[in-house]
């Protein structure tokens, strides 16, 4: 039997994309100049994936699925990347949002796609339909006369072969962007938490429209690397700022930075933190484990602010779990709960012989008494390997059955590096 919704879902045709996107204007209070705006998204825009509520011809809500390749524990699953939820103001409250997300759930779940992901405008949202927190993320602010190295990592890095012929220039990022992706593609491959990049993503992320940057200067790009090519980079804008002391007050804000060793790691936050004139230094979206928390000579000096990062759904429960590794061997029973999507409920029996196991993990259906009881959003969060069982079974969302199985699931599903998204789509 059909699912009903109490205003009709369906996709919309590229013609339709202004309507569509402009009830995202009204809900997200969008200051960016429409057909600009539309121009830069319709680079990525998918209207097949697209679902849009309408009331009479009038287009009231929204939501949109990206495809995406998803980096997981040990390799690698194609993921929904969600984006787009909006209501108009005036229709709240009326069901609309969670019609969206149920039929967005079972068109995912019927196209083959085992995960869901997203970034939550509003963290209170999003697990009522599933999703966990997979992955947090930190906010750096680094300020003038707090950016000191803890010792001569660059002179560490060659004592180990890395550091040479490494040289750091400045380069146009368009004209960089063949060594970017490479560089990109080296990180994305042993991350959790990475998506794939298109041509067409990578358009958007270098195009930097004027609208976006807030007073703040064009793009810009420096890149560490030798002989055989790049190995690392940054994107970054500046905005100049003088007091009215005529000191000197700039601010440098870090939009991606990467690098595929700890030579070119150093060599790139170094140049950045020692930039004249600069009063602050800003990055968003950066791994809990970065390594500059380390680099500095006191961690302090970063100031991290954590926040929620990737959220992860479920969607097709077995093949999600049998689609990455796991850090040791693992035998277990979990009892899973998951109200939108029925088949994940039940019984499975997760197998896996770890790390140095040729046979790819299992996960069935069975009969056997649980090991453990959690709901799909919280095996949603210990997914990528960042979030432990131990700590949301200390909030009561995790249930330990036998003893000793928390503690042997949490460090089967753990991994190194944690997870990191730092594309926000």
């Amino acid at each position: 039997m059909a699912t009903t919704y109490p205003y009709p879902i369906r996709p919309v045709s590229v013609a339709e994309l202004p309507a569509f996107w402009a009830v995202g204007e009204q809900a997200f209070n969008s200051t960016w100049p429409t057909e600009e705006a539309l121009a830069h998204e319709a680079k990525v825009f998918e209207p097949a994936r697209s679902l849009a509520a309408f009331d009479g011809d009038q287009l009231v809500g929204t939501a949109l699925a990206y495809t995406f390749g998803l980096t997981v524990p040990g390799g690698g699953v194609a993921a929904a990347g969600i984006s787009w939820v909006s209501v108009l103001p005036t229709y709240r409250r009326r069901g609309i949002l969670s019609a969206l997300m149920r039929r967005q759930l079972d068109d995912i779940s019927s196209g083959g796609e085992p995960v869901a992901a997203l970034f939550a405008s509003e963290s209170a949202i999003y697990r009522r339909y599933g999703y966990g927190v997979a992955s947090e993320q930190y906010s750096f602010c680094v300020r003038a006369g707090q950016r000191q190295l803890a010792g001569s990592n660059t002179d560490q890095a060659a004592a180990a072969g890395q550091a040479d012929a490494l040289t750091v220039r400045l380069a146009e990022p368009q004209a960089a962007s063949g060594g970017l992706k490479t560089v990109y593609d080296n990180i994305r491959a042993a991350r959790p938490g990475m998506v794939t990049r298109t041509e067409q993503w990578w358009e958007v992320l270098l195009a930097d429209p004027s609208f976006i940057r807030d007073g703040y200067s064009p793009q810009r790009c420096v890149v560490a690397a030798d002989a055989s090519g790049a190995r690392g980079y940054a994107l970054y804008t500046g905005k100049p700022q003088w007091g009215d002391d005529s000191i000197p007050a700039h601010q440098l804000v870090i939009r991606e930075l990467f690098a595929v060793d700890p030579a070119a790691c150093a060599a790139l936050w170094r140049n950045l933190l020692t930039r004249d004139l600069v009063s602050e230094v800003h990055a968003r979206m950066r791994p809990v484990d970065d390594p500059l928390l380390y680099l500095l000579a006191d961690r302090r000096d970063a100031r991290p602010r954590a926040s929620d990062g990737l959220w992860i759904r479920l969607v097709d429960l077995p093949a999600a779990l049998a689609g990455r590794r796991y850090a040791c061997p693992v035998d277990a029973v979990i009892e899973v709960t998951d109200h939108q999507l029925p088949a994940n409920s039940g019984r499975w029996r997760l197998r896996a012989g770890g790390l140095a196991e040729t046979e790819p993990p299992t996960c069935e259906r069975t009969s056997a008494e649980a090991d453990l009881t959690l709901g799909i959003a919280e095996l949603g969060a210990a997914y990528l390997g960042g979030t432990r069982l131990g700590a949301l079974a200390g909030a009561g969302l995790v249930a330990e059955h036998r003893p000793g199985a928390l503690a042997a699931v949490s460090a089967a599903l753990s991994w190194d590096p944690l997870p990191w998204s730092p594309m926000m789509f």
